[in-house]
């Protein structure tokens, strides 16, 4: 299959098409697309000639095209759209779909499309999914799934689930629950096609089986799911009872959304933006950030004027030119051990006491501080420095190279431990206060050792 490749000519193909109203040949045309590419196409379309588009296909194709869409072009689409036929859209859907798009509209547009919902169960169903928080396990589920009784036999069960398996996209697991919807297991399939059809399903299910409850954050259903290759898990509520279940498709959505926002973060944005954002909405993701840039660089000014006697012995100005080298020397290695810190956390990778830690981290700066230092006292050797002063240098830059190490470590871990989220300490923050610790130490322990 060729990737499909979105073209000037083709957007002003399909615009001429809609201004002509050829509804015959767009038809032909979007015939050759996947919806994802559609909704690629109507991203960059005008909101008119969205709209039209829209409006003219199927809705069981442009329900699967809505999910695509950018979600302010999204937004706009639905809000020149009648209720009934959101509701149109929204009855193609599976459940978690259909949730997650209307979730943005106003709670009273909410009730208008809910009502006009053909399917009473479906409705039932989605608006059970908008109570749940959009970060829990209760926000990814999808109502449709395949489960069978303990009780049943094997002809039963099969019967049920050809009838259950019509409102489900895709199959992944066969559960299995008591009298009382309660999770006990799940079927092999293979089990199932090979055991004589009056056995009764309590004793051929597999009662081992990974699940998530509703009140579970996203982020621990992705690291389960990651964890044990799921491609669905099951959703149980708070008496045990299956409610719903979590697809792979969902996980990586929470996935790419958590690392954009870790990586934004990193970079020093305090809040999701894109690039096509308003000026106004990236100042304000931008800005806070730099001021704590800024008012770091002042604290920087600080301390060096609290040495700036040092100026006045031609002797050792020459440290002030190596200001530049540990500010960044500290602010890279800080970075380093934070970013490596706050994937381990992520993937719950970082475990073992404080201390074995404490030991891991010195240990490294140890031996990247006196690797870095040996060139440095190389340098001062080549442009012919007093042998003293490269040493001081040299010196410096390990104590600190593991200070820095160690701030990147453990500022990340206590921030975990204390539930913000630690991917604040990859970004300017760390950079900072690393800058700052680094001119400190740097000059002070030049002043102890030179006696300026």
């Amino acid at each position: 299959m060729t990737p499909f490749k979105l073209s000037d000519e083709l957007l002003d193909n399909i615009s001429n098409l809609v201004s002509d109203k050829s509804d015959q040949s767009l038809l032909d045309l979007m015939e050759e697309f996947h919806y994802a590419d559609i909704a690629e196409i109507i991203d960059e379309l005008s909101l008119d000639e969205g709209t039209y588009l829209i409006k003219l296909l199927d809705s069981e194709l442009t329900s699967d095209i809505l999910t695509e869409l950018d979600e302010d072009k999204r937004e706009q689409i639905l809000n020149r759209l009648s209720a009934r036929e959101i509701a149109e859209e929204i009855g193609e859907l599976d459940t978690d779909d259909a949730a997650d798009i209307i979730a943005e509209l106003p709670e009273e547009r909410v009730r208008e499309i809910i009502n006009q919902i053909e399917d009473p169960q479906h409705a039932k169903d989605i608006v059970e999914l908008l109570r749940y928080d959009e970060n829990s396990a209760g926000g990814l589920m999808a109502k449709e799934l395949v489960k069978v009784n303990e009780n049943w036999n094997v002809l039963t069960c099969v019967k049920e689930m050809r009838r259950q398996a019509e409102n489900v996209t895709r199959v992944h697991s066969i559960y299995v629950v008591d009298d009382n919807d309660k999770l006990k297991g799940r079927l092999s399939l293979k089990d199932l096609l090979t055991t004589s059809t009056k056995t009764q399903i309590s004793e051929v299910y597999i009662p081992k089986v990974d699940y998530v409850r509703v009140s579970d954050k996203a982020e621990e259903v992705a690291r389960l799911m990651s964890k044990y290759d799921l491609e669905a898990v099951p959703v149980i509520d708070e008496i045990d009872r299956l409610v719903g279940r979590i697809t792979i498709d969902d996980i990586i959505d929470v996935i790419k959304e958590e690392a954009d926002r870790d990586y934004q973060m990193a970079a020093g944005i305090t809040q999701e933006v894109e690039a096509d954002d308003s000026v106004w909405d990236l100042t304000k993701a931008r800005l806070p950030w730099l001021v704590l840039g800024l008012l770091g660089g002042l604290g920087a000014v600080f301390i060096l004027e609290g040495f700036e006697d040092v100026m006045s012995n031609p002797d050792y100005r020459s440290l002030f030119f190596y200001t530049p080298l540990i500010a960044a020397m500290a602010g890279n290695v800080g970075v380093q051990s934070s970013a490596i810190i706050v994937q381990g956390l992520a993937n719950d990778v970082v475990r073992g006491s404080l201390l074995e830690r404490l030991f891991k981290e010195v240990s490294l700066g140890l031996i990247n501080g006196l690797a870095l230092s040996l060139l440095v006292v190389g340098f001062g050797f080549v442009i012919k420095q007093p042998i003293l002063v490269s040493t001081t240098i040299a010196l410096s830059m390990m104590a600190v190279i593991v200070v820095a190490a160690l701030i990147g470590t453990f500022v990340p871990i206590i921030l975990h431990k204390k539930g913000i989220d630690p991917a604040i300490a990859t970004g300017p923050f760390i950079t900072t206060s690393n800058d700052i610790f680094g001119i400190f130490l740097f000059f002070y322990i030049a002043k102890v050792i030179l006696g300026f």
